[in-house]
């Protein structure tokens, strides 16, 4: 495997840092990284070594749990190659919080547009609930088939008309297709700004703000390297940082307020977006879990990456039935060009039906594989993907339904979804060659067991 062997330091590191992963195959790096005991015991001697308390504060414990969220923010920044004269780091719970303080603060408006590409996480597509409810427009833009890619010239006609915001995964959660970095410079010409959600890209892509500029980007940092949960970032451009506006305030938001007055002023930097107190016991782990990746080189990641990603796209291709009909179909660019280490798919049984993704989660589980089954909260990419109409999906929205199976019949879907095997930082070969063999074993000229399945509860 060309290049591979070059990556051999990931597994050396491997076999000292990441000693829990040696009974079980990981293949859900898109949902989160793993840690490595490095993180976890700098975590502790860090604790054990020092008190740290509560930074809305100026006494002896306060300024050094500031000292350490301050120094945090300045290893992201230099994470991305942003300066910080032109860029801000949030703190936020995750991802999905960073997307939200856009959504609720953005100032959309009647004859201004929310450009969505069909390919978005949930976290994402909940903005459209801000943007209608000041009177945008929103325009979806869909994934096409095959490669479900979004088309450059649909792109162009949504940014056609009026002012707004553009959003987009830098990379799909659903199939790695990895969208153009050059939107963000055609939508800052149309007059938009852009989010680019960033989270299923930069653990193990470079993404320099340098050299491209969105406003807004979106991280969870335990999905870059594992550990702390809890901790996200909004990395936002400041002249666009300023032109939010939040409707409300809390603890550690704002510069004055009077209560009887009923007035407040926000604080004028960052901070007037940070609600409450900060996970200031957490937060220094980013800056260790940045360094971290730094001193491993995204460039190493990248190309172990993009090995594995090759190796498990032309092994699922090559499995057969006996009679020679393919057992999976796969979903996304069937190459490594223009997509990340995420790989989705479904396990056709001898006829050529799809098997049920939760017979899959079952087995898999069973077999000491971590893979994820379902929509993966992207239901533009399952749309594409299943090729399900615009109409067919308008004529459900407003008929009853109990269960998502009862939804997932009116569709005419033989399945809830597909499997997803994403990887990541210390994947090797064995994980790939498990994760064939238990394919192949399992469901090789078998008619796979649907009995004691539960009913889907959610996608």
């Amino acid at each position: 495997m060309p290049g591979y062997a070059e990556t051999r330091r990931l597994d050396e590191l491997r076999a000292t840092e990441y000693r829990h992963l040696d009974a079980h195959t990981y293949l859900d790096y898109t949902g989160s990284g793993v840690a490595a005991a490095a993180q976890i015991r700098a975590h502790t001697d860090r604790l054990l070594g020092g008190c740290y308390g509560n930074p809305h504060s100026e006494n002896p414990t306060s300024s050094a749990s500031t000292r350490l969220v301050e120094r945090a923010r300045e290893a992201i920044l230099a994470f991305f190659n942003a300066s910080p004269d032109e860029y801000a780091v949030v703190f936020t719970p995750n991802a999905s919080g960073a997307c939200r303080l856009v959504g609720e603060a953005y100032p959309f408006e009647g004859g201004g547009r929310l450009v969505l590409t069909g390919d978005n996480h949930n976290s994402v597509n909940g903005i459209r609930e801000f943007a209608r409810a000041r009177g945008a427009e929103v325009v979806h833009v869909p994934v096409r088939s095959p490669g479900l890619r979004v088309r450059q010239a649909e792109v162009d006609a949504a940014l056609g008309g009026g002012r707004g915001l553009l959003v987009f995964p830098a990379q799909s959660n659903f199939s790695g297709v990895q969208h153009p970095l050059s939107w963000v410079g055609l939508a800052h010409d149309r007059g938009y700004d852009v989010l680019l959600d960033a989270a299923a890209f930069v653990p193990a892509n470079r993404l320099d703000l340098s050299r491209v500029h969105p406003d807004f980007v979106p991280v969870s940092w335990y999905k870059v390297f594992g550990y702390p949960t809890g901790v996200g970032s909004l990395v936002a451009r400041r002249e666009a940082l300023a032109r939010l506006r939040r409707p409300w305030f809390s603890g550690g938001t704002i510069q004055a307020v009077s209560a009887l007055g009923g007035w407040h002023v926000l604080a004028p930097d960052e901070t007037a977006f940070e609600d409450g107190t900060l996970n200031f016991l957490s937060i220094p782990d980013v800056e260790f879990g940045v360094r971290w990746v730094e001193d491993i080189g995204m460039d190493l990641v990248h190309r172990r990456v993009g090995c594995l990603t090759s190796l498990l796209l032309r092994r699922l291709a090559g499995l057969r039935h006996s009679g020679g009909s393919p057992m999976i179909r796969l979903y996304g660019p069937e190459g490594t060009g223009g997509r990340g280490g995420t790989v989705a798919f479904n396990v056709l049984d001898p006829r050529g039906g799809i098997v049920d993704e939760r017979i899959v989660a079952r087995d898999s589980a069973a077999a000491g594989i971590s893979v994820r089954t379902g929509c993966f909260c992207n239901p533009g990419a399952g749309e594409g993907a299943f090729e399900i109409s615009e109409h067919a999906l308008r004529s459900t929205a407003n008929r009853r339904m109990r269960t998502l199976d009862d939804y997932l019949g009116v569709l005419g879907l033989p399945s809830g979804g597909a499997v997803r095997a994403s990887l990541g930082l210390v994947s090797n070969v064995a994980d790939v060659d498990h994760l064939i063999e238990f394919l192949d074993t399992v469901y090789g000229d078998r008619e796979p067991d649907a009995a004691g399945l539960k009913p889907r509860e959610r996608c």
